[in-house]
């Protein structure tokens, strides 16, 4: 017997975190059910709101009719007490009596009525605030849900690549470290060709003054150019001779 009723309230117990699961697993859904239903039944308020102020109205509408008829019926009864007829003027005073008692309880409904449209009007005003603050909380819920599911895609996708990542960015690191390599090889190698090669040849020449240097070459090409035109001034044709005349004389002045 003991035995069975571990297994029920094992059970039981199973049914509540199951039902807690799948509570917690929709509440956002069942957060916005219960906004919707909230906004209906406000709208229902409000129906019943406007039934009220109608009521409200109608009874501020008898109270004016009744306040007629009775200026109307103190006229008649008075009227009634100058013409000396009591019997008739109490009979209409009696019928003012009555309708000043019709307007008491017009007047107390009335004033119940107007109360409970200012009360319900409270109680719309605050539920739709709170409706308000409850859309607000589910907007910044649904944004933050969906934040937490993008986070956690982004760290089950690195989680599952995360041996590619590794081996990639090992790939990476050799690649620079072949490109450092061969950079330090070049450089290397225009070292020493500075210290050993032909260009340590020149270097050390230049440096000892032996050799053309560009300043000779350039006093070498201003010096050809200087014989080349000098030798070309020398070598231009004299000015022409006068012609000489028919007789063999040059021509003279006259």
């Amino acid at each position: 017997m003991t035995i069975i009723k571990k297994l029920v309230t094992l059970l039981r117990g199973s049914a509540r975190e199951l039902g807690q699961s799948v509570v917690d697993g929709n509440a956002t859904r069942i957060y916005e059910q219960e906004i919707v239903d909230a906004k209906h039944s406000i709208t229902e308020a409000k129906s019943e709101l406007a039934t009220v102020m109608a009521k409200e109205m109608q009874t501020a509408r008898d109270m004016e009719r009744l306040r007629g008829e009775i200026r109307r019926h103190e006229d008649l009864a008075v009227q009634a007490l100058d013409k000396a007829n009591e019997g008739l003027a109490l009979e209409v005073a009696e019928r003012v009596a009555g309708l000043e008692s019709e307007l008491q309880a017009q007047t107390e409904a009335h004033a119940n009525f107007a109360m409970q449209v200012a009360r319900l009007k409270d109680l719309i005003r605050a539920a739709e605030a709170k409706v308000r603050e409850h859309e607000r909380e589910i907007g910044i819920a649904r944004t933050t849900e969906s934040v937490y599911r993008a986070t956690q895609s982004i760290s089950d996708s690195i989680g599952a690549t995360g041996s590619n990542l590794v081996s990639a960015r090992e790939s990476l690191e050799r690649i620079k470290k072949r490109h450092e390599d061969l950079a330090d090889r070049m450089a290397a190698a225009e070292q020493l060709d500075q210290e050993f090669g032909h260009k340590a040849l020149e270097r050390k020449l230049a440096e000892a003054g032996i050799g053309p240097s560009d300043k000779a070459r350039a006093a070498d090409v201003m010096a050809r150019l200087k014989a080349r035109r000098e030798g070309g001034q020398a070598a231009s044709p004299a000015a022409p001779a006068a012609a000489p005349t028919p007789n063999g004389q040059g021509s003279s002045a006259s």
